[in-house]
């Protein structure tokens, strides 16, 4: 969440962010309930000192007729406190309401645009795979080798689900022990989260966890959402918390299922295992100081990009546009890794790292103590170390061979242990 008085200081900038991300947010409402709560407070603070003043007025030895008037008048203050007081909660419960839909600011930097389309290429690494023989998809591949069951899962749980089998169940595990050895050397402290939090740690996040196009698994009755992405479990981690200056930069890693309804989510480009109800993902989680973010945030893409450079599978680095910020987002890198069963081979995202700023911190209320002495809002950030379903997708479709089987990147044979995987 933007700070209230950046908000009204900045009216313009913030209106044209708000378009420039083809969002929907009312900064001028914001601005006018800003400027209402300010007077309220006023308002409220005068009637609490003359409450008091009234108070003190009681203690001494006073005529009755005095005392009686001011009884009545303390009687009236207390009536009008109450009665601002609870128009104050209304308007700061409004107030944050509205603020809540304005999106970060976004990095001056950041290509305008509306949809991935528009996102700016920036860096290449390999180039997209070569067959001499035509290439499947991981659907057909993981059918011919008995590698995931989609229909039995449509049968048992419902469609965009699936069933690792075989060596793909080994597949995945070796993809995480991998990205967690590189992160451990690169001094992430490790977690295994939750997959349920609550919903205000999701709302302070800047997840929606409410609404037809919320992306959202909810728990009825019961407070609480399954998570999305460790990115919430490893935010929520610190809520409430002042954190030792000293101690900043906070690296974590977090090893976690994701839930995602997906609504509306179809046709080639969610086939198969690219866009599912549930996997298992590895996500990188940073606090940091406002003025070391932006170094971090090029340390957590850079760790993404050693990742797949040590797989041997090309990808693209892009630089996120406007529209396809995530609300929390100042700034997004993609890694795009190249899928020859992709619509007949294309670019799928893989990974995504985002520097949010203090827009999380503020809601979560997470700061540092600076050497003035006074509290301020951590900056926090967020990447992706791999999300086992597109790894899996990267592999198996860059590594096919003209049999029919699949070589294991060098780099994960000693977790896997087999080199190959052949038909049955």
């Amino acid at each position: 969440m933007l700070d209230y008085r950046f908000i009204k200081e900045n009216l313009e900038a913030v209106k044209q962010n708000i378009t420039d991300r083809f969002m929907k947010a009312n900064a001028d409402l914001v601005a006018q309930l800003y400027d209402k709560q300010k007077d309220l407070q006023k308002t409220l603070e005068d009637e609490r000192k003359k409450r008091n003043d009234n108070a003190a007025a009681m203690k001494g030895k006073i005529e009755l007729s005095i005392r009686e008037k001011l009884i009545a008048e303390g009687k009236a203050l207390k009536d009008r406190i109450a009665e601002l007081e609870k128009t104050t909660e209304e308007i700061a419960a409004k107030l944050l309401e509205e603020a809540s839909k304005i999106p970060n600011m976004a990095h001056p930097d950041a290509p305008k645009g509306k949809e991935d389309k528009d996102n700016l290429e920036v860096k290449r690494v390999g180039e997209p795979t070569k067959f001499d023989f035509e290439p499947k998809d991981h659907v057909q591949l993981g059918s011919d080798l008995d590698l995931i069951d989609f229909d039995t899962a449509t049968r048992v749980s419902g469609t965009k689900f699936y069933y690792l089998k075989n060596e793909a169940v080994i597949l995945e595990m070796a993809l995480v022990r991998y990205a967690i050895d590189i992160l451990r050397k690169k001094g992430f402290t490790l977690f295994q989260t939750p997959d349920i939090a609550k919903t205000e740690i999701l709302e302070g996040i800047g997840f929606n966890p409410r609404g037809a196009e919320s992306n959202i698994y909810t728990v009825e009755g019961e407070g609480t959402c399954l998570i999305g992405t460790a990115e919430i479990t490893l935010g929520g981690y610190y809520s409430g918390a002042i954190l030792d200056k000293a101690a900043l930069p906070l690296k974590l890693a977090g090893l976690s299922h994701c839930f995602r309804r997906e609504a509306g989510a179809a046709g080639q480009f969610s086939k198969g295992l690219y866009r599912v109800h549930q996997f298992t993902k590895l996500e990188m989680f940073a606090y940091t100081l406002p003025e070391n973010s932006g170094k971090m945030h090029e340390e957590l893409r850079l760790i993404e990009e050693e990742i797949f450079s040590g797989l041997g599978i090309p990808f693209r680095v892009v630089d996120t546009c406007t529209g396809d910020l995530g609300a929390p987002a100042y700034r997004k890198w993609d890694l795009e890794a190249w899928m020859p069963g992709r619509n007949g081979g294309e670019w799928g995202e893989v990974t995504s790292t985002s520097n949010c700023t203090d827009y999380q911190a503020r809601r979560l209320n997470i700061k540092y103590r600076d050497d003035d002495g006074k509290n301020k809002y951590v900056h926090m950030l967020n990447g992706t170390a791999i999300a086992c379903s597109r790894g899996i997708i990267a592999v198996m479709e860059n590594f096919q061979r003209a049999d029919g089987s699949i070589a294991i990147p060098p780099a994960l044979v000693p977790y896997c242990g087999f080199s190959e995987i052949r038909r049955k």
